[in-house]
């Protein structure tokens, strides 16, 4: 659904091309489109980043499938891409994962050197832009304020690629959300464009799984309303998404429609880790709340371990059926990524607000983050693994949470 004359770019020496190779080089690789030189914010991801890491310093497992994680820990972190061929993906049971691929190469994680060289990663995008965004050991978002971005990119790619030694791939357009969504069109070295013409066109038939904050239990909850794709949320509008999933259907009706007015903030490291749930119908239990606070805590640990993340403050986030919003937040004696820890304080908060008053939101989440290992997962982390989220309530990762508890 692209329009207008189309601007060319070799990816391979920089080049202006309009044809299938390039006029210099006779590389293949183009990338092509009408608004190629007028986008300017970009999402970088490493492409299966741990895995990679471990294939470049031992080129023994180039051509072999390799699975890092295992061991004590039990999950999947990052599976390459021939391991991916055969249905391996991240967070999945290692038992799971040696069943598709029982010839894979499994290597414990060494998040020490993975964030090594993610400090590298960083240290040449912010050499090509001026405002980067890293969201985790392995991502960043990149403004170029208006300026032509896409030489920029390409040359950024080929020296992550020699000197660095892994490799990138880049989604370009105009706004973040398309940006990264756009970064995951092409893996692996990849480079994506998604121009503001045909926004609404790229987005109407993804699923809406594909939004980031749409979680599976959110997902299922749509798709029992009719709602599985992103075209179908916008003919839903605004208004009606919102009553009928609140804050959570506001902000996918809003990226519906491809709009996210969310700046790139340079220094915009991940400052809290959280995720959240509305249930389909308000709760006093209180058992059933702690019950759902320990599964989202174990999400919370793997999106923790995922980016070498633990967290010294707990907070606790409720809103009640009039949507007042309680949040209380605990400090422990030391930074944590396990998931016993985060439920154990959730429920300590959570004791003092089961009071009669009936829930509509629940949520946990870490703030004041520092590195963290790759210990074995414990009970909770084990218990999610083998399921994707429970059933009867949506989810969607939330906000940072901003207030204390007095």
């Amino acid at each position: 659904c692209r329009s207008g004359a189309m601007d060319g770019l070799c990816r391979d020496c920089g080049a202006r091309a309009a044809s299938r190779r390039c006029p210099a080089c006779a590389g293949p690789r183009i990338v092509a489109h009408a608004e190629l030189r007028a986008l300017s914010i970009a999402h970088i991801d490493c492409d299966a980043f741990y895995a990679a890491v471990e294939k470049r310093d031992n080129p023994d497992l180039a051509a072999k499938p390799v699975i890092v994680g295992g061991g004590r820990r039990g999950v999947v972190s990052t599976a390459c891409y021939i391991a991916r061929l055969y249905g391996v993906g991240s967070a999945m049971p290692m038992f799971k994962a040696l069943a598709a691929c029982p010839d894979a190469v499994v290597i414990r994680p060494d998040m020490e050197r993975y964030r090594r060289v993610g400090a590298e990663v960083r240290a040449l995008m912010r050499e090509t832009c001026g405002l980067v965004q890293p969201v985790s050991i392995d991502e960043a978002y990149m403004d170029f304020e208006g300026a032509e971005a896409a030489g920029r990119l390409a040359a950024f790619a080929r020296r992550v690629e020699r000197e660095i030694g892994v490799t990138v791939s880049v989604g370009l357009s105009h706004n973040k959300l398309l940006a990264k969504l756009a970064s995951d069109l092409d893996k692996p070295r990849g480079f994506a464009v998604v121009g503001r013409a045909e926004t609404l066109a790229f987005l109407a038939p993804l699923p809406v799984r594909k939004i980031p904050g749409v979680g599976p239990a959110f997902a299922r909850r749509l798709g029992r309303d009719g709602i599985r794709l992103v075209g179908q949320v916008r003919a839903r509008g605004e208004a009606a998404m919102a009553r009928r999933y609140g804050s959570a259907g506001l902000r996918l009706a809003r990226h519906a429609r491809g709009d996210d007015p969310r700046p790139v903030a340079p220094g915009g490291e991940t400052k809290s880790i959280s995720c959240e749930t509305t249930f389909d119908a308000d709760t006093a239990d209180a058992a059933a709340l702690g019950s759902v606070l320990d599964a989202l805590s174990a999400r919370v640990a793997e999106r923790l371990r995922r980016r070498g993340l633990a967290g010294k403050t707990v907070v606790l986030k409720l809103k009640n059926r009039d949507f007042r919003l309680r949040t209380r937040s605990a400090t422990l004696a030391s930074a944590t990524d396990r998931a016993e820890a985060i439920a154990a304080a959730g429920r300590r908060l959570l004791r003092r607000e089961t009071d009669g008053t009936r829930y509509r939101l629940i949520g946990i989440g870490v703030e004041k983050l520092g590195g963290g290992g790759a210990g074995p997962l414990d009970m909770l982390e084990r218990a999610a693994a083998q399921q994707s989220g429970g059933g009867g309530y949506s989810s969607a990762a939330s906000a940072p949470f901003m207030a204390k508890s007095p």
